[in-house]
């Protein structure tokens, strides 16, 4: 199982790290929000743990960036236990939330208690488009029960028209919805690249596509199932 770990404190860092990996987890380390990013947007991970206070942002900056995925497991880390820091972090989705000093054990049993919550969750969140079954408690994708990669940007496309299923979504909604990973509008090129790499990997024939379908002078729409 893969962790994503965003801290800035190479102790703490390299001691988790260690720990986690011990544990049987694969984990996978940034130490600044810009890497985080970089990161995020390659690979998607089981959960993800974030330093609250990093040298060039926060981490509510990345659990913004990850919910936008998918409905993921968040743990904040932090040197601050004010409420109004908790309830920030809960806003923004996070699962839990442990202030530092913590002991190991202690942020193992959370760890285990939010995939938990997860794997239980993961029965209801399965949406089924003939062969391709999207498990969005896991941000998750299979055609023909073998799982397929898509990149951050393509699963936040294909999300934003799930949760959006029999409705026409217009390139200029569309366009709202998708930020690149550098907080810059996707523009309307680059939409056209990412409907055509999606259909390329969902898709029995791209060339004529039953889930993903264009209403000509209007947008897209996938039909409810």
């Amino acid at each position: 199982m893969d962790i994503f770990l965003l801290e800035d404190d190479e102790a703490i860092a390299l001691g988790l790290t260690y720990s986690l990996e011990k544990e049987g987890y694969a984990v996978t380390a940034a130490k600044t929000v810009r890497d985080a990013r970089r990161i995020i947007a390659e690979k998607r991970f089981s959960l993800y743990i974030l330093d609250l206070t990093l040298p060039d942002g926060s981490g509510y900056d990345i659990c913004r960036e990850v919910k936008r995925q998918g409905d993921l497991p968040v743990i904040f880390l932090t040197a601050y236990d004010e409420e109004v820091n908790v309830v920030m972090g809960f806003d923004l989705g996070a699962d839990d939330y442990i202030a530092k000093p913590f002991r190991l054990k202690e942020l193992l049993a959370r760890i285990r208690s939010v995939l938990r919550r997860y794997e239980r969750q993961s029965g209801d969140a399965v949406i089924v488009l003939g062969d391709v079954k999207v498990d969005t408690a896991q941000a998750r994708v299979f055609r023909g029960g073998e799982e397929i990669f898509l990149s951050a940007m393509e699963y936040r496309l294909f999300l934003t028209m799930l949760n959006n299923r029999g409705i026409v979504l217009t390139r200029a909604k569309l366009l709202e919805e998708l930020w690149d990973v550098e907080g810059d509008f996707v523009n309307d090129n680059t939409l056209t690249v990412y409907i055509c790499r999606l259909r390329e990997k969902i898709e029995k024939d791209p060339a004529k596509p039953e889930i993903i379908k264009t209403v000509r002078g209007m947008g897209y729409k996938i039909d409810k199932s």
